[in-house]
């Protein structure tokens, strides 16, 4: 036997491996490097979010731009199982729906269990709505960001953060009256009342399948306040976190809440197609897809 295997303490492949020296080796994502200062005709930044605990993001803003120009604003958490950090769809978005994007660089698990980057994420989101009066400590937001066009955006785990995003908005709100206007939900990890490896290795302490943050459609009462107008969902057929987009999706329907939700299925692709082959066809019409979303008042005739 290998013993580097033998050496092995928890193994959460494909996110991590954890060893018994207590080393934790990430098989996704890149090291962090610092925000380029143009490409593909989008600026970007890093900014701090808060020094204690240390929560940055970067922002990803069209040169295009007149001056005074106003943009809606997209909060993008990322996915990755908690775990592991990366940029480059938030600077497509940014490129290809003409938007500021905020993409949120939270304390990564498991060295930082959850919930810290729910509340790292939510500290970004207040940090976003603090220059709604147009004094807030960043210019580029200040100058260009359309808080009537507030939008969370997440894939994967990024989408599980998001949903619990725009309950606390709803729940603890937020500073100005800024309200959220949309969510979008791309191949959503949520609980499916049975024990998640994942979840349980990353969280703090034991949570429950009900967890509301892990398990949104257990809680409906809880659902229904969710803080937007609507909500798109993408799912992909080989997706194995597929069902859970839909019972989502079923759950929000059914409940109390009067916003209004669509779903859309992508055939023959598996989990964050979009992320592996970012150039592909089917990637190509997500993207459109979700510009269609944000510039799309008339939510009922997206489809």
């Amino acid at each position: 036997m290998n013993s580097k295997t033998t050496d092995i303490a928890h193994d959460l492949t494909p996110f991590f491996t954890v060893y018994k020296d207590g080393t934790i080796k990430r098989h996704l994502g890149s090291p962090f490097m610092p925000a380029p200062q143009n490409l593909n005709g989008v600026s970007s930044k890093d900014v701090v979010i808060s020094s204690d605990p240390k929560v940055t993001a970067r922002i990803f803003l069209p040169e295009s731009l007149t001056q005074g120009e106003k943009l809606p604003v997209l909060v993008y958490i990322h996915g990755g199982g908690f775990s592991y950090f990366y940029t480059p769809y938030a600077l497509a978005l940014a490129s290809n729906c003409n938007v500021m994007v905020v993409s949120v660089d939270y304390r990564l698990a498991p060295e930082n269990p959850i919930p810290a980057c729910y509340d790292d994420s939510w500290e970004a989101l207040k940090w976003v709505v603090s220059h709604a009066s147009g004094s807030g400590p960043e210019p580029w937001v200040n100058e260009h960001a359309d808080f009537g066009r507030l939008f969370l955006v997440g894939d994967s785990a990024g989408a599980n953060i998001s949903h619990t995003m725009a309950t606390w908005a709803s729940v603890k709100g937020l500073e100005s009256g800024v309200k959220i206007s949309g969510m979008i939900l791309v191949h959503p990890f949520f609980g499916n009342d049975k024990p998640d490896k994942l979840w349980n290795y990353c969280c703090s302490e034991e949570t429950g399948l009900d967890d509301p943050k892990l398990n949104p459609a257990a809680n409906p009462s809880l659902l229904a306040k969710l803080g937007c107008n609507k909500v798109l969902i993408s799912t992909a057929e080989n997706d194995f976190l597929r069902r859970r987009g839909w019972r989502y999706y079923e759950a929000l329907k059914k409940s109390e809440w009067k916003g209004e939700v669509k779903i859309v299925e992508t055939k023959g692709m598996g989990h964050v197609f979009h992320l592996f082959d970012p150039n592909c066809e089917e990637a190509g019409s997500l993207m459109k897809l979700i510009a269609s979303f944000i510039k799309d008042d008339k939510f009922h005739s997206l489809l």
